[in-house]
């Protein structure tokens, strides 16, 4: 217990000493998979789009004892096929209602079905809601999303390249294109419905996958000019930068992660709001991925463009481990160390006095000296 309590406050006091830049290849080959899990899933099953993709009439009606067989058989004594229809329960905090959406149909069939579904669930006409929407509104927000992910790159590019460099900016959006890809695998390994809120969860989620990559980049320029003369490779600086900030981008994940958990589980679960558990689903996988790249991904990458420059490359194979890493951050990360000064402490204080008392008295010894002689006058 106290070696997980120490290792911990080792971590909150940016004095871990990871190898993260000699474990890159770990982290490559994990992307690697995830990433062409999703692609596979996406030429295989490809993404749930919800009816605002793909339009569509959906209906919802107070469900009651209704089942799933009972939509179904309402949709066929009306001429559409129940093959091919989503029904879906959302239970609330107050009635469960159950959603049927199925392809486009015509106005007389909407109000057809509307009034079949009232007449099963003993209700009102006006308490069965039927919305409908075409397709081309779905397409319309797809090109806008993607023309706002393009702009967003190209913005961020210009400003990562002015205030850092270009090779900066370059891992910066490789991590963010490896989120978007997981993000969007996740989604269809999981078969989880992609509605408008979830577009707006993925272009929010580059923000977070942004800023912690730019928090480790600011740290590795900073480290850069520290060590400017110094005889060191880049991955020493890479690792001592990420090491030196692994604290505070666990810190800022786990604070934004925590009110997105809340709203998963209280507003989806409890409350039934479906819109919710969409947006809160993309945002979470989102926050983990992009605190995982700007570490895995996106440090690594840049060492590998700036191993080979010149200032670097006559040391690039060289990288400090453990003590000597230790060392380059300025911290000792050896707990025998750590314990022979407690025991030699604790061995040389004489007895009835305390440890502290001890080092107190031999600092004020140390520090204490007899006044020099004054120079005789003539």
């Amino acid at each position: 217990m106290n070696s997980i309590l120490k290792d911990f406050g080792r971590l909150y006091r940016g004095q871990t000493t990871v190898n993260f830049i000699g474990k890159r290849l770990v982290g490559f080959v994990i992307s690697l998979v995830l990433v062409l899990s999703g692609a596979i899933s996406l030429v295989v099953q490809g993404l749930e789009l919800g009816i605002d993709f793909r339009g569509g009439v959906a209906w919802e009606v107070p469900a009651g004892s209704l089942t799933d067989a009972n939509a179904r058989e309402v949709l066929g004594r009306n001429g559409i096929d129940s093959a091919n229809a989503k029904v879906q329960f959302l239970t609330g905090s107050e009635l469960q209602v159950m959603r049927v959406q199925v392809g486009d149909q015509p106005e007389e069939v909407r109000l057809a079905v509307q009034k079949s579904f009232a007449e099963l669930a003993k209700t009102e006409l006006q308490e069965v809601s039927v919305a409908s929407v075409s397709s081309s509104w779905g397409r319309s927000i797809t090109e806008k999303a993607i023309r706002a992910l393009l702009v967003f790159f190209v913005v961020v590019s210009l400003y990562i390249s002015w205030r850092l460099e270009w090779k900066m900016a370059i891992t910066a959006i490789i991590a963010m294109l490896h989120d978007v890809l997981l993000s969007v695998g996740i989604y269809s390994i999981f078969d989880f419905e992609v509605t408008p809120a979830t577009v707006v969860a993925f272009l929010t989620i580059l923000g977070y996958s942004l800023y912690d990559t730019v928090v480790v980049f600011d740290r590795v320029q900073e480290n850069a000019e520290k060590f400017s003369t110094s005889r060191q490779s880049f991955a020493n600086i890479a690792n001592v930068s990420t090491n030196e900030v692994l604290a505070r981008s666990l810190n800022t994940t786990l604070s934004s992660a925590l009110p997105v958990v809340a709203l998963l589980f209280v507003g989806s679960f409890a409350l039934g709001a479906k819109n919710l558990e969409e947006f809160a689903v993309a945002l979470l996988v989102g926050m983990l991925a992009g605190t995982y790249s700007s570490i895995f991904i996106a440090v690594p990458l840049l060492d590998l463009l700036k191993q080979n420059e010149p200032k670097y490359k006559p040391f690039k194979d060289q990288i400090a481990t453990g003590q000597k890493m230790a060392a380059l951050m300025g911290v000792d990360a050896s707990p025998k160390r750590q314990q022979d000064a407690v025991t030699s402490v604790v061995e040389s204080t004489p007895l009835g006095e305390s440890a502290g008392e001890s080092v107190a008295k031999r600092a004020t010894a140390t520090l204490t000296h007899p006044p020099r002689p004054r120079k005789k006058r003539r």
